[in-house]
């Protein structure tokens, strides 16, 4: 199904991502060390992002994914990573099946010996890319018919059939989260947990959307999208410091690098996705700002 048009745009130059850089220790810098244990979902798989590796291949684990990046960095040659394109909360602790292959519960990874962990996940849960579906739906069903809001995305959720979906969800995944959070520091008593955050998907100016999205959206729906992915990740804060755990802002440092940026400086890829790379999915740029992001929080913290 074609959500939204696949019109390129190319919204300005802006510097490309970072590289995640090694961390210079100094006298009083205590170390981060391993066994280092990466869990989560497509966004942390790094899914159809060269090379791909791990089994099962269903899960969509790169090489260059965030989690790997920081391994290499931090020279922890005890690494694992178990995380799975399309997880929830629920597959950290049950096996979750893909088209290839079955992955085993993510948290039975981990064990006493493991001294950090980072976990992306609840977007998933909280049906963020149904969000997406429901807007274009909704507002091609606006343009045939000319009838409802001009922001029928937002009026859906707001005061339509939708009406409080998110939130309830938000809700439900907040609660699964914080239980895995707790689940996660039991299995793991020594670990450092860091919880990561999602990144910009979309501009908080809908204008500068205009190219890459063209008449399939309202600007209005733009920024109801842009509001509730912000929601999203102010849960995941306010989860992690409820379970007294570090959380990983990856969202501020990826604003300007959104999916209608052009191919030399977007993090996130359009729905007309460049060749071989998952729409609406971070590429190895996004992979690189979120690997830079999880370094800087542990900077903070050693």
């Amino acid at each position: 199904m074609v959500l939204i048009g696949t019109a390129g745009c190319g919204a300005g130059a802006t510097a490309p991502a970072p590289a995640p850089e090694r961390p210079s220790p100094t006298p009083s810098a205590t170390p981060v060390t391993g066994p280092y244990v990466a869990l989560g979902d497509s966004y942390t798989s790094g899914l159809r992002i060269p090379p791909q590796s791990g089994s099962p291949q269903g899960c969509g684990r790169s090489g260059a994914n965030y989690p790997s990046l920081v391994a290499q960095r931090l020279d922890l040659g005890d690494f694992t990573d178990v995380s799975c394109s399309g997880a929830r909360t629920g597959d950290l602790t049950a096996s979750q099946r893909t088209d290839d292959g079955t992955n085993p519960p993510q948290l039975d990874a981990l064990g006493a010996a493991t001294r950090l962990v980072t976990l992306g996940i609840g977007g998933n849960d909280a049906g963020f890319l149904d969000v997406l579906g429901r807007c274009a739906i909704e507002n091609l069903r606006h343009g045939l018919t000319g009838e409802g809001d001009d922001a029928p995305c937002r009026a859906y959720y707001t005061t339509g059939a939708g009406r409080g979906e998110v939130q309830q969800k938000l809700a439900a995944t907040g609660e699964r989260l914080g239980t895995a959070l707790d689940e996660i520091k039991r299995r793991a008593p020594q670990a450092e947990v860091l919880l990561v955050g999602y990144p910009a998907l979309l501009p908080e100016d809908p204008g500068r959307c205009a190219g890459t999205l063209g008449g399939g959206i309202a600007g209005a729906d733009v920024g109801f999208v842009s509001q509730q992915e912000q929601r999203l990740n102010e849960m995941l804060r306010q989860r992690a410091e409820a379970a007294g755990v570090a959380f990983v802002d990856t969202y501020s440092s990826s604003a300007g690098h959104d999916m209608c940026e052009d191919a030399a400086t977007r993090w996130i890829e359009p729905l007309a996705a460049g060749q071989g790379l998952a729409p609406v999915h971070p590429n190895a740029q996004g992979q690189q700002g979120m690997a830079a992001a999880v370094l800087a929080a542990l900077r903070q913290r050693h």
